[in-house]
């Protein structure tokens, strides 16, 4: 069972790994949103009041919101920033809330100017099995939709309490500035050794930050 199960993962990494590349597009970065209609550095108050739902604090996930307008409720965390959860409207979205057919939590960081200084975008660890084990590539998907030249990657090795799945390791971390933003994506794949193999870390997470 753990044999098959590594040897699908590893079938994702080397072949639906670049199908999704492929379908990002060219390797030049261009002018798009950072999310929908949504992009960092604008005034909280310009963004569309239709399409999202799920308003919350991050840092205090019961305590729901309004809508953006209700930023102020949530508090700062130690750089000053606020971080609101959200996600798309049920009604319009009966998917869910994906990104590039990923389940992801969505979290904007307000400044006291009321300008969205950030965006993070992560992958659903409660995601079905089988969306788990892709969640890795949405970072090469991020890559691609920001430009595949100009990143400085660097590479993780395994920590005691960590091991490949089926050979395959990935802790990785790259940084790229673009356009008065500096975007930052981590992909982790690998297990703990003595547990399930479906009891294994697969994520993506992206930051998106307002240049200063």
């Amino acid at each position: 069972m753990k044999y098959s199960f590594a040897i699908r993962v590893l079938t994702i990494v080397f072949g639906v790994g670049l199908e999704a590349v492929a379908a990002t597009g060219g390797s030049g970065a261009t002018q798009q949103n950072d999310l929908r209609d949504l992009n960092v550095g604008e005034a909280i108050a310009d963004f569309p009041k239709a399409g999202y739902a799920g308003f919350a604090c991050a840092a205090q996930p019961k305590l729901s919101l309004n809508g953006w307008h209700d930023w102020q409720k949530c508090p700062p965390d130690p750089s000053g920033l606020r971080a609101i959860r959200f996600g798309y409207d049920p009604t319009t979205d009966p998917d869910g809330t994906k990104v590039a057919g990923h389940p992801v939590i969505l979290e904007l960081l307000v400044g006291e100017d009321a300008r969205v200084d950030g965006l993070r975008i992560m992958t659903d660890p409660a995601s079905r099995l089988y969306l788990r084990k892709k969640a890795f590539l949405l970072g090469l998907q991020a890559r691609a939709r920001y430009g595949a030249e100009g990143w400085t990657c660097a590479q993780g090795a395994p920590s005691t309490d960590e091991q490949p799945i089926g050979g395959v390791y990935i802790k990785e971390q790259c940084k790229k500035r673009f356009d008065g933003r500096d975007v930052v994506i981590e992909r982790n794949l690998f297990t703990k050794p003595r547990r399930d193999l479906k009891d294994f870390v697969g994520e993506t997470r992206i930051t998106i930050l307002r240049t200063p």
